[in-house]
């Protein structure tokens, strides 16, 4: 027979710990000690007991069947054709196209690919109704599940401007996309613009709902998902919270349509914490970003190579990230459990704050006369604005640390000699409709100022 070693022991309620804490903290203040608060307003405790926890989300995370994406940009269709083949043939498990004109011979970039049962995404920089029908004959003749991101309301909030000229011209282009294919998953939800442009977690969660809730007033009855492009922060349970959040609100308000729309994530590491110097540790920041990705349930990963600021796409850097998540999935088995973040007290803890905050937010957008609109008044990019000044600031009075950089330095390191791409925000003076929301890493400042004494 079986013997519990716990009845040894006497329960420890969480009042007990408190004063234990307090006896060996000899006088400092317990709150301001020990618990820190969140750029989301959410104050964390050094620990979490059973007998404060009251209800577990109800969220259904398959960390199990998370697919290893592999980005690739398509300039020269048979290079790119290559490089596909050559990333399928190491471990990749799914790709992601990028592609900025109709003139791309589509059919030939595909037609040696063995696609059959695997995840295609194609971020598409316009919208053509015969490219996408082409594509959605091509997903049936080889058996393949195609996502075509397109995400209008995300084109006007990145860009300032909408594809086509009229917001009213975008929406109709899209209802012709859906009568027109029957293979295809069409819309999409850049959730990764808000996080890398500043927003905190509860905002980007928040507006993200409510950018989807524009796609599902208009095309509720005709989707069958919603991909969300969703960039991860280093805040570690944080993160794996935002995803549980994410679904599970997702869920909540497609149901209000009684629809089964389902939400789809292709999860990438962020770019806001992201270093040119020091870059090395870059593959750690986006090693545990990942860990997050996969623990909240992501659906697809596709991770930054570590030198992707400043170097052009490069077979040295792709490897390291596909490696990297190879080893969590192969090596560490992060693809074993289902729901693994169930039973955390602290990541429970964490998931209903969160959801409670962000389906306030979502609800105060909504009487406020929706996504649009505020998007439009600018209401959405100030608020981001001052959110990320909040995050900028503590990072400049070195509160929030990013080692090599505004912490431990190596003051020899010489990147000017390096640099293939332009690693900062570029100004791009033309006529908008809207101030466009902007990406900004955290770091930018303080390295063009050592770029300048180099």
């Amino acid at each position: 027979m079986a013997t519990n070693l716990f009845d040894d022991f006497n329960p420890i309620s969480s009042k007990q710990w408190k004063q234990k804490i307090q006896f060996e903290l000899d006088g400092a203040d317990y709150n301001q000690t020990v618990i820190w608060n969140s750029l989301e307003d959410i104050q964390v405790k050094p620990f979490y007991h059973s007998d404060e926890f009251s209800k577990a989300a109800t969220v259904n995370t398959q960390a199990a069947d998370f697919k290893i994406c592999q980005n690739i940009f398509v300039f020269d269709v048979n290079k790119s054709t290559e490089r596909a083949l050559n990333t399928l043939e190491r471990g990749a498990e799914s790709l992601r196209f990028t592609i900025q004109n109709d003139k791309i011979e589509v059919q030939k970039l595909l037609e040696n690919l063995p696609l059959e049962n695997k995840i295609v995404y194609f971020h598409l920089s316009f919208i053509s109704i015969d490219f996408v029908k082409l594509l959605d004959t091509i997903s049936i003749q080889k058996k393949a599940v195609f996502y075509c991101n397109f995400d209008p309301i995300g084109q006007l909030a990145r860009e300032g401007n909408w594809f086509a000229t009229s917001e009213k011209n975008n929406f109709e282009t899209l209802d012709l996309l859906f009568k027109n294919t029957t293979n295809l998953n069409l819309l999409s939800v850049d959730l990764g613009l808000y996080q890398n442009s500043g927003a905190n977690i509860t905002q980007q969660i928040g507006y993200s709902l409510a950018h989807a809730n524009e796609y599902l007033n208009r095309f509720a009855n005709q989707t069958k998902s919603i991909v969300f492009q969703i960039s991860v922060g280093s805040n570690y349970f944080f993160e794996i919270a935002k995803l549980r959040v994410l679904r599970m609100l997702f869920d909540l308000i497609a149901g209000e349509y009684n629809s089964n729309i389902k939400c789809h994530f292709l999860v990438t590491p962020t770019k806001r914490n992201k270093t040119i110097y020091d870059y090395n540790v870059n593959m750690l920041r986006t090693t545990t970003e990942c860990m997050s990705a996969i623990l909240g349930g992501a659906d697809a990963i596709a991770n930054l190579p570590y030198d992707a600021l400043y170097h052009k796409d490069n077979e040295f850097g792709d490897r390291i990230a596909r490696n990297q998540l190879l080893i969590l999935k192969h090596e560490s088995y992060f693809d074993k459990v289902n729901n693994p973040a169930d039973g955390s007290y602290y990541i429970e803890s964490l998931t209903m704050q969160l959801a409670e905050k962000s389906l306030n937010l979502f609800k105060e957008i909504e009487s406020n006369g929706g996504f649009l609109k505020l998007l439009n008044e600018g209401t959405i990019k100030k608020k981001i604005q001052e959110s990320a000044n909040k995050e900028q600031e503590l990072f400049d009075s070195k509160k929030e640390i990013l080692l090599g950089t505004n912490k431990y330095p190596n003051k020899e390191d010489r990147m000017k000699h390096d640099l293939e791409l332009f690693p900062f925000v570029k100004i791009k003076p033309r006529k908008t409709l809207i101030t466009p929301i902007i990406e900004k890493r955290l770091a930018e400042k303080m390295e063009q100022e050592r770029l300048e004494l180099e």
